[in-house]
């Protein structure tokens, strides 16, 4: 009779998070490129599209900003891209998502939908409530660290 050997994970580190954010994050720019769309238009659009109030460009250049710890002048750039191509509108002093942006949006949710549940697919629902706990309050420390950096 022989004993099973098992083998223990490496506890996680920032490298391997970062890994895991990089490739998931590939994917959905390999779709968001078919769209002619880049990751931060699809952040600052996707601010726009679940505010449940009207947003002002100051407003969607913070929520933005505060996702992904980006200069504000490029988030102000990426916004302006997004009027260009008519995915959101000046409302007087709000901008408002257009259905296109709507659209665009909801297509690529749709894209990328099957392919994320074939990655989150098998994975014990233990592991997913562990793994959320952990990188919530990874997200919290590294906030707070950045904060006291940029005071």
């Amino acid at each position: 009779m022989t004993t099973p050997v098992t083998t223990t994970a490496a506890p996680a580190n920032a490298r391997d998070l970062a890994l895991a954010h990089y490739a998931a994050r590939g994917v959905l720019e390999h779709v968001l490129a078919r769209h002619g769309a880049t990751f931060e238009q699809q952040v600052a659009l996707r601010a726009a599209v679940t505010s449940e109030a009207p947003q002002t460009p100051g407003d969607l250049i913070a929520q933005v900003r505060g996702s992904l710890k980006a200069d504000p002048a490029g988030i102000r750039a990426t916004l302006d891209e997004l009027l260009a191509r008519q995915l959101l509108v000046a409302d007087g002093a709000h901008l408002r998502p257009t259905e296109a942006g709507r659209e665009l949006l909801a297509a690529v949710g749709a894209e990328v939908a099957p392919v994320s549940a074939r990655i989150w697919d098998g994975i014990p629902a233990g592991d997913l409530a562990a793994a959320g706990r952990v990188l919530a309050l990874v997200t919290e420390r590294a906030n707070a660290e950045l904060a006291t950096l940029t005071a």
